[in-house]
């Protein structure tokens, strides 16, 4: 058992019946007198892929879930599956549209780092690495005119995937992109 006060990120637990996994956690106390800690937590379904925000109250236990991971990497989409392999017992597995979600966005062929996660021996999910670096494809014209802020511009990744950059980007550039909320983190040197 955990208590909610002992949230990390990372975490697996059982919530509303369903293994969930705590992909973002922060604390507050409330000012009123014998206010408990609330535990301000995103969930993610690692069954389902919803992604759920809740509320917990200090001192509420929860059963941790038995969570298995393996480094897997990705082989190829086929359009309608996206085909992964086990590093460890070599078995392939694949996820559809709706099991990735965005997560897809970020996917090149044999993209390393990532991890799947198992339940009693199934694979209910995967995390990505925490940065992939991309390519971009087509970026909207640099924006004219001197301000005093840095200017950004809408960019289309080879994978689909839609970032604001910098305005001196140009196509054919390789970004490094945040895999947790899609932020470009800088240029690659080649």
């Amino acid at each position: 058992m955990i208590e909610s006060s002992q949230f990390k990120r990372g975490a697996c637990i059982q919530f509303k019946g369903a293994p969930m996994i705590i992909t973002a956690v922060t604390f507050s106390t409330p000012t009123a007198r014998g206010g408990n800690t609330i535990a301000k937590t995103k969930l993610k379904n690692l069954i389902s892929g919803q992604v759920l925000n809740e509320s917990i109250r200090g001192g509420e236990k929860f059963e941790e879930v038995e969570l298995e991971q393996h480094p897997c990497a990705f082989m190829y989409s086929d359009g309608t599956t996206w085909h992964f392999i086990d590093n460890q017992t070599f078995e392939q597995f694949g996820f559809n549209v709706q099991d990735l979600g965005s997560d897809r966005e970020y996917l090149l062929d044999g993209l390393e780092g990532i991890r799947a996660m198992l339940i009693d021996g199934q694979v209910v999910s995967i995390t990505l690495p925490l940065s992939v670096d991309l390519t971009v494809v087509e970026c909207d014209p640099a924006i004219k005119g001197a301000t005093a802020q840095a200017q950004l511009k809408g960019a289309l990744c080879e994978t689909g995937l839609k970032v604001q950059v910098p305005s001196y980007l140009e196509s054919g550039e390789k970004i490094r992109v945040d895999t947790r909320d899609g932020h470009f983190i800088e240029r690659v040197k080649s």
